[in-house]
């Protein structure tokens, strides 16, 4: 029997139902100061992360959904640099009665922690192995995945590097599956590269973003090296981009920001044009909802939340062609399939 890594232990897949391969479920809240607290209150915090997380996933079990997998690596959209707070998942789960997936990865070289930053490629890899063997930071809390594995805006950095090799080899090691992180799209065939030439399984490998990519051409590229595509960030038209950290000091006054812009429309006409291809069974979909987020996609995000991809964005997809089957490819069976050990 194939069973999935849960934060509660092992699920089998079949149980999964429809699986959200790529949130952040500790990062809907920006600070404490929601709970009501004053000044850097890391109990009240940590309540609130969990509340506005319960209350955001109720009625996706009415749309099918099963499980939720997280995939914030150390230090960003909510998980801890230490990786501790992952034990939240499992209130979030116990409460909503959703199965709850976590990933183990680290994120952009300028967001990474200084201890990934110094450590060996045996060290990383020792890491994801311990995370997924053991559980994360000594918790007990298992990753079911490695991911979200991340390289940067056109380049990958030797730490990117290092990091998405030590992922590959704790894969082999593992034998979960790894998802990454492109930034826009960017870098997605370097990543297989790297990949490849640690003898990852390909067909267990998940390039993410891809739907971020300009270039429908370039995804079908992607695809043809046996990989997975996750076409996550469903319902995130319009979003501030950041290749580093903000300056601890910004001037006063108007100032100059990157954004980027990615319609709906044109993501379920290019998800449309894949699976007319044939290539539904090899895409997976998702939000990557983050709260701070939410206030630039209001439509989207921030009037439907969860519920947007089974609502208003398979809605677009039908009306491309896409058919039910084809959609329940892309939201249970190839999910489960990946998460499957």
């Amino acid at each position: 029997m194939r069973t999935a890594q849960t934060v509660l232990g092992p699920v089998p897949t079949a149980e999964l139902g429809r699986v959200l391969v790529h949130e952040h479920l500790l990062a809907l809240t920006p600070g404490p100061w929601l709970a009501g607290a004053r000044g850097d209150d890391d109990a009240a915090h940590a309540a609130d992360q969990v509340e506005r997380a319960v209350a955001a996933l109720a009625g996706v079990r009415e749309d099918g959904f099963g499980t939720v997998v997280d995939l914030s690596p150390y230090g960003v959209v909510g998980r801890d640099e230490d990786g501790k707070n992952v034990v939240w998942l499992q209130e979030i789960s116990r409460r909503t009665g959703l199965h709850v997936v976590t990933g183990t990865a680290v994120y952009l070289e300028a967001f990474s922690p200084r201890w990934a930053v110094e450590a060996s490629l045996d060290d990383m890899t020792a890491r994801f192995v311990r995370d997924a063997t053991g559980g994360v930071a000594g918790t007990g809390v298992r990753a079911g995945v490695l991911g979200e594995q991340a390289t940067g805006l056109g380049v990958v950095t030797l730490h990117e590097e290092k990091c998405l090799r030590a992922a590959a080899r704790a894969h082999a090691e593992t034998g979960l599956a790894l998802m990454t992180h492109t930034t826009h799209g960017t870098m997605a065939l370097e990543q297989v590269r790297i990949l490849r030439s640690e003898g990852a399984d390909l067909d267990r490998v998940v390039v993410g973003h891809m739907d971020t990519h300009p270039e429908t051409d370039y995804v079908r590229r992607v695809l043809d090296t046996g990989v997975r595509v996750a076409f996550d960030t469903v319902g995130k038209q319009l979003w501030d981009f950041r290749v580093e950290p903000l300056p601890a000091r910004l001037p006063d006054g108007p100032m100059v920001k990157d954004a980027y812009h990615r319609a709906d429309a044109t993501r379920a006409a290019r998800i449309a044009a894949l699976v007319a291809d044939g290539w539904a069974e090899r895409i997976v979909l998702a939000h990557d909802l983050t709260g701070e987020e939410v206030y630039l996609n209001p439509q989207t995000h921030g009037r439907w939340g969860y519920r947007y991809l089974a609502g208003p964005f398979c809605d677009l997809l039908r009306a491309h062609g896409v058919t039910d089957e084809q959609i329940d490819l892309m939201l249970r069976r190839t999910p489960q399939e990946i998460l499957g050990v």
